[in-house]
């Protein structure tokens, strides 16, 4: 295989696993952006993945000190503890926790109590994808360093992967939105991945093909759930936490 071959192959290969690796980035961002008014969700979500792309590509640039994210600084008996290992626990655990939450507000949670206190913004929202995006950002590149060897393949495969991504994205948040099933499965993904994360932390990994088999199993049963179901029947409604549409007070 001569050089440029191997260069489309690494290409082809690593913006198609920078897809799949973004999709719970995707899910992720469709959640949070379901806060904000309806005018302000498609900026909130473009916005997101301008973040996750400008991340993966600064990080991607700072390799070397990337790699010092896998190097241990602590030893508890005979278990080393890294940088990434520190950042995938932390984010795994709020995952679990925040998809938790969700799911308690949409099923059992009181209609509007979360406007009560406090009123999800456009900054806030973009402020919380950025620091989870840290953290899909750290395992994205750290796999793309070890599928590539050429750093402006890697790039390339980050900002086509984000381009495809920014031109779906509304499509799936709006029908992540407006189907609840598929919404309560979106948030059951995300304690899977948060899961997966903690597990990876503690050096114990899930291979990612078993997780995304998994989520697209479930959602294949779903699909055919939605097909098989009665036209016309009204699915059940699920509570929101805020009220984006009105001002707090209101």
């Amino acid at each position: 295989m001569d050089y440029w071959t191997s260069i489309a192959v690494s290409l082809l290969t690593l913006t198609a696993l920078e897809i799949v690796l973004g999709i719970d980035n995707i899910v992720f961002i469709s959640i949070l952006s379901d806060k904000l008014p309806v005018d302000e969700r498609p900026k909130a979500r473009q916005l997101g993945l301008a973040v996750a792309m400008i991340m993966r590509i600064l990080l991607l640039l700072s390799i070397r000190w990337l790699v010092t994210l896998d190097e241990p600084f602590m030893h508890i008996f005979s278990f080393e503890i890294s940088g990434k290992d520190l950042i995938l626990f932390i984010g795994g655990l709020f995952l679990i926790g925040k998809a938790t939450l969700e799911i308690h507000d949409k099923l059992e949670g009181k209609e509007g109590h979360a406007s009560a206190k406090v009123v999800a913004t456009l900054p806030k929202v973009v402020l919380q994808i950025f620091l989870l995006d840290v953290v899909f950002s750290i395992d994205s590149v750290i796999t793309a360093v070890g599928m590539a060897d050429e750093i402006f393949v890697m790039i390339s495969a980050v900002v086509i992967s984000v381009v495809i991504m920014f031109f779906s994205v509304n499509t799936i948040s709006e029908f992540v939105s407006d189907h609840p099933t598929i919404k309560i499965l979106a948030l059951s993904f995300l304690i899977m991945i948060g899961l997966s994360l903690t597990l990876e932390a503690l050096h114990t990994e899930i291979p990612k093909g078993y997780i995304y088999f998994a989520m697209g199993f479930s959602v294949f049963v779903e699909f055919l759930n939605m097909r098989l179901r009665e036209r016309g029947e009204k699915p059940v409604g699920l509570r929101d936490a805020y009220t984006p549409e009105k001002k707090a007070g209101e």
